[in-house]
């Protein structure tokens, strides 16, 4: 079933589980309130009949009583509780006998009487002075309460039928307005399983539709963002791993057909032990890359204190900065600490200390402090920095500055950085070359 109509049918199930509800409610309640109000007209009736009566006719008995109320034209009983005596002005004799007999008339709770299978609402009322026991019974028969009853129940019900029908007709024009994004949303995430990404349109909607509407627009545009760095790293990495391949290759088939000479062939040799070496190194990183992206296990966080981790970075780049005569500058504000791999978050600054070192002319400044309650580790260099154009893909694989190796440093550095719930961006630094600034939430 379509989700329009399971909407309709729900809500027009509910309509109707109200309204049955609410009109046996009122069904029940109706009746008693046209008793009680019948009550109170015939009581008022009955006061007025009586302060006529005693004003006019102080001490009149029962006789006398029965006599002046004879053309009133209400069902009534003059009833003596002294000598458990009733009479009636407008009804038979007969009549007066049989209700005498089927109801107790000294019961002043009862308000319902029976006769011959009718009941009757009755209302009673004391002459004065009380002494003389007389009292004024008003009838009026249940029939006509339930017919009045009936009545409105009837038009109640015509009331809810045109009630419900307009609120399922709105209903219908309700659920096809939020029903039919949906539908629309349905077709874009065809497109986007046929990877039509050009293809998809944006979708007009409001409230929690606009945002799954907005969510399904920007996985698309990521889907389609990593579909086309996939194969841009697979063209990459063929080309990467190509290039010392053919190399090897090359050496290999010219020692092979010796076609080199003593000194050449030894220089080939070198040559491929050099490039034997790089293909490993990218192989290593590629894999590491794979791994961090897809086996969570390889990633084991624990408590680190980032003062160690800064020793360790200077004591391995400690050879390559006396070798470049490089003056590395490293600062570390209060004790951080920070829940991470120590052995990945290392090699990810390293990655990022290294890169600085060889494209700095003379200068590189390490600094660790709290911004924020955020972690903040920030590494620059005076070298030439990073282009525009490649600073938003810097960080892709294979994407290599002047001077890079195998460009996939900094792609490793943002997977395990990204690991640790951080964050990397690169920036002209004020020394006048590149600044990457990682920062950790806390």
């Amino acid at each position: 079933m379509r989700l329009q109509s399971q909407l309709n049918a729900a809500f027009t199930t509910l309509l109707l589980v109200i309204l049955a509800i609410t009109g046996y409610v009122i069904y029940s309640l109706i009746l008693d309130m046209l008793i009680q109000d019948e009550q109170r007209q015939l009581r008022q009736k009955g006061d007025l009949i009586v302060d006529v009566l005693n004003n006019q006719y102080e001490g009149t008995n029962l006789s006398n009583l029965n006599n002046l109320l004879e053309d009133q034209g209400l069902q009534m009983f003059i009833y003596d509780r002294n000598q458990n005596v009733a009479v009636s002005p407008t009804l038979p004799e007969n009549v007066v006998a049989g209700f005498f007999k089927k109801n107790d008339f000294s019961d002043k709770d009862k308000t319902l009487w029976e006769y011959k299978g009718d009941k009757f609402v009755t209302s009673r009322i004391i002459f004065t002075p009380e002494s003389t026991g007389v009292e004024l019974i008003l009838l009026t028969p249940l029939s006509d309460l339930e017919s009045v009853q009936q009545s409105f129940i009837f038009r109640l019900m015509i009331v809810f039928l045109f009630g419900g029908a307009i609120a399922i007709i709105l209903s219908y024009f309700l659920t096809s307005k939020l029903v039919t994004p949906l539908s629309q949303l349905k077709k874009q995430l065809k497109k986007i399983e046929k990877r039509q990404f050009n293809a998809i349109e944006r979708i007009k909607a409001t409230g929690e539709i606009k945002e799954v509407e907005q969510s399904v627009y920007d996985m698309a545009k990521e889907l389609e963002r990593y579909i086309n760095s996939q194969q841009t790293f697979f063209q990459n990495a063929s080309h990467e791993l190509k290039t010392p391949l053919m190399t090897i290759q090359g050496y290999a088939e010219g020692i092979r057909d010796k076609i080199f000479d003593e000194q050449e062939e030894e220089k080939g040799l070198e040559m491929m032990v050099t490039e034997v070496n790089r293909l490993k190194k990218i192989i290593n990183e590629m894999i590491l890359l794979a791994k961090l992206d897809s086996e969570p296990d390889v990633y084991t966080p624990e408590n680190l204190q980032l003062s160690k981790i800064l020793e360790q970075v200077i004591d391995r780049t400690l050879p390559i900065v006396n070798e470049k005569g490089i003056e590395l500058k490293h600062t570390i504000d209060g004790s951080p600490n920070l829940y991470a791999d120590e052995e990945k978050l290392l090699r990810a600054i390293l990655n990022l200390t290294f890169n600085a070192i060889r494209h700095a002319k003379s200068k590189v400044h390490l600094h660790i402090f709290e911004q924020n309650k955020n972690i903040m580790i920030t590494i620059e260099d005076d070298g030439e920095g990073v282009s525009e154009e490649l600073i938003p893909h810097i960080f892709h694989r294979f994407v290599k500055g002047k001077g890079g190796e195998t460009g996939l440093g900094l792609a490793i550095a943002r997977a395990i950085i990204g690991q640790s719930n951080g964050k990397i961006r690169v920036k002209r630094s004020d020394l006048g070359g590149a600044k990457f600034e990682i920062m950790f939430t806390g």
